[in-house]
């Protein structure tokens, strides 16, 4: 079963242009995404998927691979989708472009159900979320699932909501709450498909894409990891991760 990871990058953002190219203790962060997903050992090869020759020319430097893609995609789904048009493999891993500390185990721990599963069509990741701050803040998305792992929603809002419970404290250590970790795997005839259906209310009022694959009936797998990761959509995020990837465990 051969796995390709695809990280979309684009140039142009509103809140932070030229993200994936900034300087992080000496690489530009596309090149530190690109490293660590090689090492993950499931995946077979890595391509970074972009429409922006900046960011070519910046991954051929480091020896990278990458596909320039068109430059009217409204998502990165349909850039991956794009790009997985012309591949010849079972699975595809969408690995973040702006996630420079992601760790490859949980590219793996992403990838193993659906190599046991054939039925499983999607996954992604979920980590305990430990901060009470982070319950309520919508940059911070929550998943719950049912016992099988598959998902039943995914939210900014806090969910679940203890109807009883007041404090926030006493609802975490109460019941599971777990976020969403934004790293997905396809079997690639699906992702191909996916690509292609329209836009859904939830998905629009949540902005979140995967909405769309659980308002059409698909299910969606969501394997645990204990595992933390740091994304940059900020300029604040950035400077945290720079001191995050000084310390030797941020580094290996």
């Amino acid at each position: 079963m051969k796995v390709v990871a695809i990280i979309p990058a684009r140039y142009a953002s509103t809140r932070f242009p030229g993200k994936p190219l900034v300087d992080i203790c000496g690489k530009p962060m596309i090149q530190h995404v690109y490293e660590r997903t090689r090492r993950a050992t499931s995946v077979d090869q890595v391509l970074v998927a972009t429409d922006d020759e900046r960011i070519a020319s910046v991954v051929r430097f480091f020896g990278g691979d990458v596909v320039l893609t068109r430059s009217d995609h409204e998502t990165g789904t349909d850039r991956l989708a794009e790009v997985a048009e012309g591949l010849d493999c079972q699975l595809i891993v969408n690995v973040q472009g702006d996630e420079p500390l992601i760790d490859p185990v949980m590219i793996d721990e992403a990838v193993a159900p659906l190599r046991a599963d054939a039925q499983l069509v999607m996954g992604t990741l979920m980590t305990p979320l430990r901060h009470v701050e982070e319950y309520a803040n919508p940059n911070v998305v929550k998943v719950v699932t049912d016992r099988q792992g598959l998902a039943l929603y995914f939210s900014r809002a806090p969910i679940p909501c203890g109807r009883e419970i007041a404090d926030i404290r006493r609802l975490l250590d109460a019941v599971p709450v777990h976020k969403h970790v934004g790293l997905y795997v396809y079997r690639r005839e699906f992702l191909l498909n996916y690509a292609r259906l329209a836009p859904t209310p939830l998905e629009q009022a949540e902005k979140l894409e995967q909405l769309r694959a659980l308002e059409h009936g698909f299910r969606i797998h969501v394997a645990r990891t204990q595992r933390l990761s740091q994304g940059v959509d900020t300029p604040e995020d950035l400077e945290r991760v720079r001191q995050l990837m000084m310390t030797p465990s941020a580094r290996g």
